[in-house]
């Protein structure tokens, strides 16, 4: 379960380095993590086991459906693998950092099964979000969730 969310940095080679914490659940044994865009301009960050299920159903989409094939052409497209180094340090593709605007700052944010990675400006525009929203929009929110 991944959850907080953590500023991190990215070094000048484009890398973040994963918390130590959460090294082993998102590469158990060395395996590849997989990121991805997501479509409101962070990145997904999922282990490799957690995105087969994702990718099979992205794969057997009808290929027709005009919005279907542009989620898929995008959480697809825009995957890539990657084997953090010794030190947990992975790479981002400049396509990637480009698509979610990351630069220096960057946040980690858990969402159970995988994480997101926001730039530090969009993270902030979150969270200002968060205070605009109403009671009723809260609670229908959360409807369904047991606390």
């Amino acid at each position: 379960m991944f959850q907080g969310a953590m500023p991190l940095s990215l070094d000048a080679k484009g890398r973040i380095a994963i918390p130590a914490r959460y090294r082993d659940a998102l590469s158990p044994e060395g395996a590849p993590i997989v990121l991805t865009a997501h479509p409101e301009h962070c990145l997904m960050v999922y282990p490799v086991q957690a995105w087969e299920p994702i990718r099979a159903r992205l794969a057997a989409m009808p290929g027709m459906d005009a919005a279907r094939s542009k989620l898929r052409r995008l959480l697809m497209g825009m995957a890539t693998e990657e084997t953090p180094d010794a030190s947990g340090r992975v790479l981002l593709a400049p396509a990637q950092r480009n698509w979610a605007n990351l630069e220096k700052q960057v946040w980690l944010v858990g969402q159970g099964s995988h994480f997101e990675l926001w730039s530090d400006a969009e993270w902030q525009r979150q969270q200002a979000a968060m205070e605009e929203i109403t009671p009723e929009e809260l609670s229908a929110a959360f409807a369904d969730v047991v606390f």
